[in-house]
């Protein structure tokens, strides 16, 4: 059984103003996107789930899903503000869906087999999508034993602005005991420093954080789902509330219902967290066609 890629695209409509937009970055136009299905395929992914808003649907099959339908398997499901358990309604001034982990939820039912998640507009690499698939790939049949894809810290920094991470704690094992969020981490001289509640933490550029790439097995929807409802029940009129993916990573492992490994990768992140990063994309997508990792053309 291979494993699934599950695409978290429901907010791309309101980041690029609609999905005429989207940010063509490689040489010959290709989206960030474009690497991700490409690596994932290469890498022995069989099938990709896309989760988007229903108003983009129709953009979205001509202008993304035609270049991916005849390489692999695709299919869609949809994320909107509405998608929420019986006896719950949201409250009249939110306007947005209620965050990656309700993302997530949107694909039970569709996916019944190990699965793999990421962001639709970040650069993983090439090795992190073998690592993940066959991480995947040995837990067919399998409950309770995730992984994540842990980034060295000195990889995902932008040379443009400081940035938020997840900073990754784990056991002697590997396993991944707590993920906490820095929201402000910059390379200052030769040092990485997170301004942290306060306090100016130095961090190792080898310390593992989470860029959002993370390896399920399907029974994880229904630990979401009930989480859901709990989340709900404290923060239903909350219109900023949102429900993350470490949120209910976070409850599990302490909970030791589950394992999660944290598996690292020699793959440098990449994204446009900064119109001033953009150049630099395309540089380096630039420099990986040119040096063969890429063909002249994806698709």
């Amino acid at each position: 059984m291979t494993p699934t890629l599950y695409v978290l695209a429901a907010g791309m409509g309101s980041r690029y103003g609609g999905l005429k937009q989207l940010d063509g970055v490689g040489p010959n136009g290709e989206t960030i996107m474009d690497y991700s299905i490409y690596d994932a395929v290469k890498a022995g992914f069989g099938k990709v789930v896309f989760v988007i808003r229903h108003q983009f649907e129709t953009d979205f099959q001509e202008k993304i899903i035609s270049k991916y339908k005849h390489i692999v398997p695709v299919e869609l499901v949809f994320q909107e503000l509405t998608n929420l358990p019986e006896g719950f309604t949201p409250p009249a001034e939110r306007v947005k869906p209620w965050g990656t982990n309700h993302a997530v939820l949107m694909a039970k039912g569709v996916i019944n087999e190990p699965f793999a998640v990421i962001n639709a507009d970040d650069y993983y690499g090439q090795e992190s999508f073998k690592v993940l698939a066959d991480f995947l790939q040995s837990k067919a049949g399998k409950k309770n034993e995730y992984c994540m894809i842990g980034y060295r810290l000195g990889n995902t920094l932008s040379e443009s602005g400081s940035v938020a991470r997840g900073v990754c704690s784990k056991d002697e094992q590997g396993m991944l005991t707590s993920v906490v969020e820095h929201t402000k981490i910059e390379k200052i001289g030769e040092s990485i420093i997170s301004d942290f509640n306060g306090q100016q933490l130095v961090l190792d550029e080898m310390t593992p954080v989470s860029m959002n790439m993370w390896g399920f097995t399907p029974d994880y929807f229904d630990y979401s789902e009930q989480f859901f409802i709990d989340f709900l029940k404290e923060n239903a009129d909350n219109i900023k509330a949102e429900y993350f993916i470490p949120l209910a990573v976070n409850t599990l492992i302490q909970s030791k219902t589950v394992t999660l490994e944290v598996l690292d990768t020699p793959s440098k992140w990449f994204g446009v967290t900064y119109a001033e990063d953009r150049p630099t994309v395309v540089t380096k997508l630039a420099e990986l066609h040119n040096s063969g990792v890429y063909p002249a053309k994806l698709f």
